[in-house]
């Protein structure tokens, strides 16, 4: 039998004030995180593709074959698969919180105060997760993964290589995914020329779907609601060269026009689409960076024709996001957040990113990131 003094940390909680047991909130965090990976956020399934490899070699544009005519005493030239293959490396790191409560705190506690702690790391991984697959593609910064690979961005005239040709498209080894406006307001002919960027390398094929995206503020200040073919939309703008077809999201407006084609649906994905441009749809997100565009070419959810490559461990059991117990009966006591992935981009064609500056270099955006 032990002897000695009690303390304040012999003391055993198993229950909260308001009689949840605290195993019983363990069982729910837990079913809360299996939901939470299962559904993470829709604009980084966008724009990524899970996988579990160190590096991948993927094809930077996209060709075929083509027969030619037969002669009598010749043969065909042979074909083969295209020679504009790059090997693109994956990081890979840890990162973790912890939430920890004293026998103190959970004796007076109510389930609610115990779940916003959760609510905070969930937070966290959501932000982490999101901000990191920005950086990647909103950064040109080259860098290296654990075994030697290198982590590409976009294109970005880094001296690494050029672009293969696509479809008569030559590109030289100044060509990037990098622009600036070089005015402070984003406009029709700036969109077009982002759009243009990805097409020209292939990517609005293959079942890809183009997305404009862009911050909510930005999208108010370029007025691309208001983008009209052949009409100024402020004085001394340039002339759109489609019309912007608003979704249902958009505020009812009385109007006189007719709409030829089809009305963009108001969700993609879970994302809200407020009309299209061109062919592509345009989504407002406070996720994008102020003053910042982008242009992307997805395949769809976790589709390897997405842009970014997410990197999670080779064993299921770390890879999304995990909480693990801490010691003692009850687990919830002192428990850890864990997340481990790493993000480098697959297709360097895939998607192009603007600064909305009078500057005429680009400057990539500061994302909150450990």
């Amino acid at each position: 039998m032990a002897k000695g003094i009690s303390t304040h940390g012999d003391v055993l909680i198993s229950r909260l004030k308001d009689g949840t047991e605290l195993n019983d909130i363990w069982d729910e965090v837990k079913k809360v995180t299996d939901l939470w990976n299962n559904e993470r956020q829709s604009i980084t399934d966008l724009l990524s593709f899970k996988t579990t490899e160190i590096n991948d070699v993927v094809p930077q544009s996209f060709t075929t074959d083509k027969f030619e005519e037969a002669t009598e005493f010749g043969i065909p030239v042979a074909m083969r698969p295209p020679s504009d293959w790059l090997k693109l490396g994956y990081p890979f790191k840890d990162y973790g919180g912890r939430i920890a409560f004293t026998w103190k705190f959970l004796r007076d506690a109510t389930a609610e105060q115990v779940r916003a702690h959760v609510t905070r790391a969930l937070e966290a991984d959501n932000s982490l997760t999101c901000n990191s697959i920005m950086n990647r593609i909103f950064n040109p910064t080259l860098r290296q993964n654990d075994f030697g690979n290198t982590v590409y961005g976009l294109y970005s005239a880094d001296g690494t290589m050029t672009p293969p040709p696509y479809l008569g498209n030559v590109f030289d080894a100044s060509h990037t995914h990098y622009l600036s406006t070089a005015t402070t307001t984003l406009d029709s002919n700036h969109v077009e020329a982002l759009l243009h960027h990805v097409e020209e390398h292939g990517y609005n094929r293959n079942g890809s779907t183009l997305l404009v995206l862009l911050n909510s503020n930005d999208f108010e200040v370029s007025r691309i609601s208001a983008w009209r073919a052949g009409e100024e939309y402020r004085a001394g703008s340039p002339l759109p060269k489609w019309d912007f077809i608003p979704s249902t999201l958009m505020p009812a407006w009385l109007s006189n026009e007719t709409v030829h084609g089809n009305v963009p649906d108001p969700q993609y994905n879970g994302l809200d689409v407020w009309g299209s441009y061109g062919n592509a749809l345009v989504i407002k997100s406070l996720y994008v960076p102020r003053n910042y565009v982008a242009v992307v070419a997805t395949g769809g959810p976790n589709s390897d024709l997405n842009p970014v490559g997410f990197r999670e461990h080779v064993l299921p059991e770390w890879q999304g996001l995990r909480h693990i117990p801490g010691q003692g009966q009850f687990p919830l006591q002192d428990s850890y957040f864990m997340r481990s992935f790493g993000v480098g981009v697959r297709h360097r064609g895939a998607a192009v990113v603007a600064q909305i500056t009078a500057g005429a270099n680009y400057t990539p955006p500061v994302f909150d990131l450990p």
